[in-house]
């Protein structure tokens, strides 16, 4: 039995994708570090450089989707474009990526939930408690119809826009100097030399808009459900993203932002709320944060799960992987194969985090985890936009040569240049001031699954060409 059929429209998908990239986590989380460690003012002008950058791989990208429906859309993709042994390889390396970012994510949410139940109750909850409980619900949705989990993440994603909504004016209304969108916008930044950098930590926050098109056999219209959404989704991160980091600058004033976000991090919106705001405001802002990071492992979770779905399907991984609920339809193998690893990753990070500082899951199992997963997927994509090129050379289509060659190059080669600046400045997104051992070892993680694979699907590929057939037995 298969996913279930024609469900999402383009709303519910746009909220699905929203969901993923977790505005509030974004903006509070994504935003000020990005000020803070860069320390560059052009943090606004770099959303709209890669929000850009993805809707020209949109084009491409969500033109496969089209002609071939399928939930493992990087893993297919490359293999239809590019040969099937680097499909596997690219599948792993997603496969890899996507638990990466999903499980890391229970390492904030835990420190952020037991951070607010604890100051609000006076308890000594550990992080690790407030993350199973997240890990049980999640999993729960996992494995019920995915237009039940829609309805959750439209409820919380509305509410975290809200609450950004209501940030953002109220920065513009206490300002403490003149707005300066000149530098905040700064077109001769987008070629500065530390804008690398600030790429690097800007497109960490749109991960998840390409999940799309992994639902693409479950959306009303395959033709054009995915499309539509994937490039309605990037539209509105980008410029909402933008218009917020923007306010944050207001809200600071230019000449101090960075200062701010060097001493506060994370927690510059919520003193903002402290000092401007009444005290259930900031208490209701604490919590739509941890929901947004509860929209997030929803999300993302949905994606892996129909990832495991789709490699057991085409042979990648064991076929009982692609097992389906016959009353929810959901893909419940790849929804126990992720909360299993989750399960797994947080037991482990709850024994060796034990009597360390609280903090201490935010710099290792999430900033660890995440970055990593941003790595993979980046080069995900642009090998998805070469393979996007190899596809329509060997299928002729009626779609145009921008759709078939010119935005998929532009986008391959924009995202390449993306990737290796997250190669060079991967220690700086992991918190190290020197390079070392670990920047190697978590790329590595990434990486070599998707070699191994690589190598192992042209070494059976080969043996299998070279393997004499069999001659038929006489009749009678």
């Amino acid at each position: 039995m298969g996913l279930e059929q024609r469900t999402l429209t383009v709303p519910a998908l746009v909220v699905m994708i929203i969901a993923a990239s977790a505005p509030l986590t974004a903006v509070a989380g994504g935003v000020t570090t990005n000020y803070a460690v860069t320390g560059m003012a052009s943090v606004p002008l770099s959303f709209l450089i890669i929000g850009a950058i993805l809707l020209i791989f949109s084009i491409g990208y969500t033109a496969m989707s089209r002609y071939i429906p399928n939930a493992g859309a990087f893993y297919a993709y490359v293999a239809q474009g590019l040969g099937r042994a680097l499909g596997v390889g690219a599948a792993m390396i997603a496969l890899v990526s996507y638990n990466l970012m999903q499980i890391g994510i229970y390492g904030l949410f835990g420190f952020a939930a037991s951070s607010f139940a604890n100051a609000s109750f006076g308890t000594a909850i550990p992080w690790w408690v407030m993350a199973l409980v997240a890990w049980a619900v999640v999993g729960f949705l996992g494995m019920n119809r995915v237009d039940f989990s829609v309805k959750v993440l439209g409820i919380v994603v509305a509410a975290e826009f809200l609450i950004v909504i209501i940030y953002n004016i109220m920065a513009f209304a206490v300002a403490p100097e003149a707005p300066e969108p000149a530098t905040s916008f700064n077109l001769a930044d987008a070629v500065a030399p530390g804008m690398g950098a600030v790429m690097a930590f800007t497109i960490a926050a749109f991960m998840g808009f390409e999940s799309g098109t992994i639902y693409n056999e479950e959306v009303k219209d395959p033709k054009r459900t995915a499309r539509r959404a994937t490039m309605i989704a990037v539209v509105i991160i980008a410029c909402f993203y933008a218009f917020s980091a923007f306010a944050v600058a207001v809200g600071e004033g230019a000449s101090n932002v960075i200062g701010a976000s060097v001493e506060l991090g994370p927690d510059l919106i919520f003193a903002f709320f402290g000092a401007h705001a009444p005290l259930w405001f900031v208490d209701l802002a604490n919590i739509l944060f941890i929901t947004s990071l509860f929209a997030a492992l929803l999300a993302f979770h949905n994606v892996i799960a129909r990832y495991f779905y789709a490699m057991g399907r085409g042979g990648a991984l064991p076929k009982l992987l692609s097992t389906t609920s016959r009353t929810t339809h959901a893909p419940v193998a790849g929804s126990l194969a992720q909360s299993t690893l989750g399960l797994l990753v947080i037991l482990i990070f709850a024994v060796i985090s034990h009597g360390k500082d609280p903090m201490y899951v935010v710099f290792t199992m999430f900033t660890w985890m995440t970055n990593s997963a941003a790595y993979g997927l980046v080069l995900l994509m642009s090998l998805t936009s070469f393979a996007v090129i190899g596809y329509f050379k060997r299928n002729r289509t009626s779609d145009s040569v921008i759709t078939r060659v010119i935005a998929p190059l532009i986008a391959g080669i924009a995202l390449a240049y993306v990737f290796m600046q997250i190669i060079i400045n991967f220690e700086i997104l992991l918190g190290m001031e020197e390079p070392g051992m670990l920047g190697y070892v978590l790329q590595g993680i990434v990486i070599l699954p998707g070699l191994i694979a690589w190598v192992l699907a042209l070494v059976i590929g080969s043996s299998a060409r070279k393997a004499p057939k069999a001659n038929k037995l006489p009749v009678g």
